[in-house]
């Protein structure tokens, strides 16, 4: 595994911490957000949230972010627990044994909860207590999961009155992220209007994956369920030469345990590299670069096709299958093709069921048309508002119209 040297540490938490904030338009009111975020799955909620708030910040908005595990912020944007990001705080998890917070704490514009978590009823009660002395309400929204299935666009805005509780009487909105117009759009790179379009010779990139002449990059972000080793056999033939970026965590575990019991798999044109746990920015400038991205989550979905580069997708496997009609209702989203599609049943099914490795088709191929259709597809989604924009949007016009369900 190549060790992260302090010049690649250094860079890449300089390159995470902006310079400065950028003003927001002069239509754009400045907002406080308090976004909510227990970290429960992989660590892609708190990307999503984290990659949100410094979208926010960059628009000259002020954000506290609250979680109930500050660990994954450490690697994940280095400095942001320590303040050192513009517009950024970030806290621990108000729990009922610390009570209510401080007084002190102003009272927000924007509430979101991300992901179906809730805000703990203590700290609820102070905030309810501090809006009504006020006399004004956050905008209060549950950030849902990405999904493209029709449901989700049916319910992107929809109120959720609020029952019992401390703020009974109170309502929600449902958002959305999604690949449509009609949906809450997606984040984008949250530095990608401020620094140049990534290269190789960037070296904090390069430290990670020095290829040779004509050898070809493909990033594994994956769950142990993934059949990592049909992968890794398929690639120990492939013409030309492959590294793989191994991302740290189930990928390389499940890589290395199987190497450990077949090590006849690491052979070949395949060269494996094992990556350290990788601030986002760094990681997001791999997927911009790569030949192939096989990405899990959401956060590196999203990310992934807006690089323009061709990528598969494993979905969160669950017992009762309900992931697969959320994996197909993406790929009619992105309009996928055949062998987009059987790229997919490889990644996402038993190997009983799966394709075979051999017929798969990559990307880099004479005949291949998924490079283009990669670009197709990332300039498609940028003509779509993004997420951040349309939350500020919807936020703005939620404070001065209490009736309004969508920007």
């Amino acid at each position: 595994m190549p060790s992260r040297t302090p010049s690649a540490l250094q860079a890449s938490a300089a390159a995470l911490v902006p310079a400065h904030t950028q003003s927001p338009p002069a239509s754009e009111k400045v907002l406080l957000w308090d976004i909510f975020c227990q970290v429960i799955d992989n660590y892609g909620d708190v990307g999503v949230c984290w990659r949100l708030a410094a979208q926010l910040a960059l628009r000259g908005h002020s954000v506290r972010l609250w979680l109930d595990d500050l660990g994954p912020v450490q690697w994940l944007a280095p400095g942001a627990a320590q303040g050192s990001w513009p517009g950024i705080s970030v806290h621990n998890w108000p729990s009922a044994q610390h009570a209510a917070p401080v007084p002190e704490i102003p009272l927000a514009d924007v509430w979101i909860e991300a992901f179906g978590c809730d805000i703990p009823p203590a700290w609820l009660q102070s905030q309810v207590d501090a809006a009504d002395t006020q006399g004004r309400r956050p905008a209060w929204i549950n950030l849902e999961y990405l999904s493209a299935e029709p449901f989700a666009l049916r319910s992107h805005g929809l109120p959720s009155p609020v029952l019992q509780g401390p703020a009974k009487t109170w309502t929600k909105y449902f958002f959305y992220p999604g690949f449509s117009p009609a949906s809450g759009g997606l984040l984008r790179r949250h530095e990608a209007n401020t620094t140049p379009v990534p290269t190789w010779a960037d070296p904090s990139l390069s430290a990670y994956a020095p290829g040779a002449p004509g050898e070809r990059t493909i990033v594994l972000f994956s769950y142990a369920s993934a059949p990592i080793a049909s992968l890794l056999q398929a690639l120990g033939r492939s013409a030309p030469p492959v590294q793989l970026l191994v991302a740290a965590g189930q990928s390389a575990d499940a890589v290395r345990g199987l190497l450990a019991l077949l090590p006849g798999l690491r052979h070949g044109s395949l060269r494996l590299r094992f990556l350290p746990f990788l601030p986002q920015t760094v990681f997001d400038r791999l997927l911009a670069l790569c030949d192939l991205n096989l990405v899990r989550g959401e956060d590196s979905l999203a990310q992934a096709v807006q690089a323009g580069k061709p990528c598969v997708w494993q979905i969160y496997p669950q017992e009762d299958g309900a992931h697969e009609p959320k994996l197909q209702a993406y790929l009619q989203a992105i309009a996928a093709d055949t062998p987009l599609r059987t790229w997919h049943a490889f990644w996402n099914n038993p190997p009983t069921t799966s394709p075979a490795p051999h017929a798969l088709a990559w990307p880099w191929e004479a005949d291949s048309a998924w490079p283009r259709n990669a670009s197709d597809l990332a300039t498609r989604l940028a003509q779509n508002t993004d997420l951040c924009s349309q939350l500020i949007d919807w936020a703005v016009l939620r404070g001065a119209n209490s009736t309004a369900l969508r920007p």
